[in-house]
């Protein structure tokens, strides 16, 4: 029998008769992987659970603790989602680009983790922007983030953008390592104890699954070369999958993703932009747009250097994404609501006997 404590099971004593609990390990399509105290199932989500799921965020997730009903002859029946401690979630734009969608959906990319890895590579593609906006979704999150700089064995100083990076975001520790060379990796066995688990994000050709197998100490993922002309690589991780380090701890492997869409950030914003916000406790009027107003503090700061013009237009960027996001989303939830009182109404309407003239 496995010890499901090693996977970080602790959250509920009395589990009802005929489930067992488990953690969801991998996810592919429609099919779960679960460990469990006899170890491995594959598992499927019971019927019910399609019908009573308010949005597609509530759904099983990787890193997910559930409850099943054990079948030794075929797949499990996953009953019910336990409450999350952590949980990182992107916006989907259904098959839209940003700025076009109809909708916006939330997809939970992991669950219950502890420590959240931004990691980003040194080479040609090394962008602070980019980092900044994995930051503000990851501080909503309820885990801790750490941003690891890869590949330092191929830039001939990596201090400058390491300096950059600690520059712009000074309360988050920041790690430069090399897999290959193994280069600063004894610096994250501080998030690696035993019992603790850490989700990688990052795009693809980061280093991400090179990371991985040096934890690992075997190759458990292909690594790919990237394409010389733009330093990017191709999906090596397909899909998402929670790995049991020697260490004890756990990782949790997300694939690339090209672009972070912001989802429900406007806590993680005020958070990372602390500074930005207070100057516009400062201004004049409280309903100041930061553009011509007289006495606005903004613009002053931005005049005089106490604000520079980068810091403020990543955060301008965030917020507008996030408003957009909220709206599309807020419509989205307002229709499904409508929806699910019309067909209520219909039904206790049949129920009466339909219309009286």
């Amino acid at each position: 029998m496995i010890d499901l404590k090693t996977y970080g099971f602790t959250q509920i004593e009395a589990i009802p008769d005929g489930l067992v609990p488990g953690r969801v390990t991998e996810l592919r399509r429609e099919r779960f992987t679960v460990m469990t105290g006899r170890g491995e199932v594959t598992a499927v989500l019971k019927g019910a659970f399609y019908h009573s799921a308010e949005t597609r965020g509530d759904f099983p997730c990787v890193g997910d603790f559930v409850l099943l009903h054990d079948n030794e002859n075929g797949d499990s029946l996953i009953h019910t989602v336990l409450p999350r401690h952590a949980k990182f979630s992107r916006a989907n734009y259904s098959g839209h680009a940003a700025g076009y969608a109809k909708t916006v959906l939330e997809q939970v990319v992991a669950t219950n983790f502890d420590y959240v890895f931004i990691i980003s590579s040194l080479n040609g593609d090394f962008n602070v922007t980019r980092i900044m906006r994995y930051l503000t979704q990851a501080r909503h999150s309820g885990g801790q983030p750490i941003v690891i700089l890869t590949k330092a064995d191929l830039v001939e100083d990596y201090t400058i953008p390491l300096a950059e990076v600690t520059g712009s975001i000074p309360d988050v520790p920041v790690h430069a390592i090399s897999s290959h060379t193994g280069q600063g990796l004894n610096e994250l066995d501080a998030y690696l104890s035993p019992g603790k688990t850490v989700v990688f994000l990052g795009m693809s050709g980061v280093g991400k699954s090179s990371l991985l197998n040096v934890l690992m100490e075997q190759d458990v993922m292909k690594v790919q070369a990237i394409r010389e002309a733009d330093s990017r690589g191709r999906h090596t991780t397909t899909h998402r999958q929670l790995f049991m380090l020697p260490s004890g701890s756990m990782v949790i492997d997300t694939p690339g993703m090209r672009e972070l869409g912001l989802f429900d950030a406007g806590e993680g914003i005020r958070a990372g932009f602390a500074d930005v916000e207070e100057w516009l406790t400062q201004c004049r009027f409280t309903d100041c747009r930061h553009q011509a107003e007289p006495g606005c503090a903004v613009l002053a700061a931005l005049a005089d250097g106490s604000l520079s013009r980068e810091r403020w237009e990543r955060y301008v960027s965030q917020r507008h994404e996030n408003k957009y996001v909220q709206d599309k989303t807020t419509y989205l939830i307002d229709k499904r609501a409508r929806n699910k009182s019309i067909a209520m109404w219909s039904k206790q309407t049949k129920k009466n006997g339909g219309w009286k003239k």
